[in-house]
């Protein structure tokens, strides 16, 4: 495991001057790059040929670390690269689909910004469920297999895959014909039916919650809420019913873009409730616990009730609809102000207080 201390010792080598900030050019990439410019950080996107465009139209990177393919960042020459430049890596969903999570934990010697620990328990969900549960946070009921379907069921399968492969079903011989029909259109393989996770749908209002913990200031902060759009059950609802049946088109629920979203005033202590006793049970379970951004996807019922369906330990894809800031982060810092240029800020406050130690793994 890459242990503390050795990235402790190499964040102990490098010119805390000429902190570098980089990411891999992708999922939230742009805020992140442009917070960190903001927060006066020289910046650095690893891409590769003819997929760096966004950065270079945008000028969001001031370095480009080109790889053949993405999963080539956990490379030890690629690392050397980035130790060279005085890098602290700032991790993401995509980032982390293409490193590993194996690389990340055994391999990757470069400081990260976050407790790179957590992040396998955002990807499992036993693990992910334990969390969430033993922070007292309501979820929905999950079945064991196929067999035991007897309501309304969504189908989820491990990974950053971006709700791709997910379905509902209301029975065992619904459950199979429709994965065998992902399978046949290539969103599923035939592996992923033990992997296969199983819990109740909920009916509720979508919301995601996104949160920062401070390691500095030890407060939970709510930066922003997003709902998502996706396809194609977003397309499907805008046909009547009658003619959906007719055209008997399978759901999807593949994420191809957010939208920023208030929730109500009222539902506000409920969130932060939610978050800090996260935060907490994170502390005693998976040491030292979240650092830094984080997100709970909800769904709130008729009865104002808010269940929590899934998790993300790191900065979540709904952040880009914030990137000039939200309602939220604007009531805290009288500022705009993006997840990306949070992050950001921590870092220069830890670097000033001389604690970059509360906050990289």
């Amino acid at each position: 495991m890459v242990g503390k201390k050795e990235i402790l010792d190499i964040l102990n080598s490098y010119d805390k001057d000429n902190i570098t900030i980089a990411t891999l050019g992708s999922h939230t990439s742009l805020h992140i790059l442009k917070g960190a410019k903001k927060e006066g950080f020289k910046t650095l996107v690893i891409t590769m040929e003819g997929k760096d465009k966004p950065y270079k139209r945008f000028r969001v990177a001031d370095e480009f670390l080109y790889v053949k393919n993405y999963s080539d960042i956990v490379k030890e020459e690629i690392q050397e690269e980035l130790r060279k430049r005085n890098t602290i890596i700032i991790p993401h969903g995509s980032f982390i689909a293409y490193a590993g999570l194996d690389n990340l934990e055994k391999d990757f010697y470069v400081p990260m910004f976050g407790n790179r620990f957590i992040l396998r328990w955002e990807s499992e969900r036993d693990l992910e469920r334990k969390l969430l549960s033993e922070a007292g946070i309501r979820i929905p009921k999950k079945f064991e297999k196929p067999e035991d379907i007897d309501r309304t069921v969504i189908v989820k399968f491990p990974g950053a895959r971006g709700g791709r492969g997910y379905f509902v079903c209301n029975s065992t011989e619904e459950f199979y014909k429709k994965f065998e029909d992902f399978v046949n259109k290539g969103f599923l393989t035939k592996d992923d039916l033990e992997k296969a996770h199983i819990e109740e749908y909920v009916i509720g209002a979508n919301y995601c919650l996104h949160y920062f913990f401070s390691p500095l200031k030890q407060e939970v902060e709510l930066l922003g809420i997003d709902r998502r759009y996706e396809s194609n059950i977003d397309g499907l609802v805008r046909i009547p019913a009658k003619d959906q049946l007719e055209l008997n088109i399978p759901a999807s629920y593949v994420i191809t873009g957010n939208f920023p979203v208030v929730i109500r005033e009222s539902l506000l202590t409920q969130v932060f409730d939610m978050g800090d006793k996260l935060a907490e049970t994170t502390k005693n379970i998976v040491p030292p616990g979240l650092i830094g951004p984080f997100c709970l996807q909800t769904l709130c019922t008729d009865n104002l009730e808010i269940v929590v369906f899934e998790m993300s330990a790191r900065v979540d894809g709904g952040t880009n609809t914030f990137m000039n800031g939200s309602p939220y982060s604007y009531i805290l810092f009288d500022e705009p102000m993006s997840m990306g240029q949070r992050i950001a800020r921590e870092i220069k406050w830890a670097l000033i207080a001389d604690k970059l130690n509360l906050v990289v793994s």
